[in-house]
Parts: C-alpha cells; sequence; structure tokens
C-alpha cells in the first residue's frame, strides 16, 4: 500500500453490506482496495471515471453492472 491512501473507504460500504463477515477479504479489496486506493487516485477524475466505466459495461453488454455505475456517474458529472 502507498503512504498516501486514507484508512478509510471515503463512506463506502458495498463490500462490507454485501459480504459481512462471510467474505472479509473480499470486502478488503472491495471497499479498501478498489473504492479508497485505485478510484480515489488523483491521475482521472470521477467524472472522466466513472465515463470510462460506463463506457466499458455499456460495450460489454453488462446491464446489471451498468445500472449501478450509472447512479455514481450521475452524482460524478
Amino acid at each position: 500500500m502507498t503512504e498516501n491512501v486514507s484508512n478509510t473507504t471515503g463512506g463506502w460500504t458495498g463490500g462490507r453490506n454485501a459480504f459481512g463477515d462471510f467474505a472479509p477479504g473480499l470486502v478488503h479489496y472491495t471497499d479498501r482496495v478498489l473504492f479508497d486506493e485505485v478510484w480515489e487516485r488523483p491521475d482521472l477524475s470521477k467524472r472522466d471515471r466513472s465515463l470510462v466505466t460506463v463506457a466499458a459495461l455499456t460495450a460489454l453488454g453488462k446491464i446489471d453492472q451498468l445500472q449501478f455505475h450509472l447512479g455514481f456517474a450521475r452524482q460524478n458529472g
């Protein structure tokens, strides 16, 4: 892990809500690594990151995942 990574997940608890105590390792990678370390990197704005994510999910036909990400895309501009 890098030194500038927050010890929180910025309020994201999707992994904990979905997997709870059943799969704590998966919760860590979903909430901490993916949404705290990767999603919050400053190299790409949240708007652009959402745009790329929505475009990729659309191209792949991932409707269930697309519905989830569209809400965040709206929030991110």
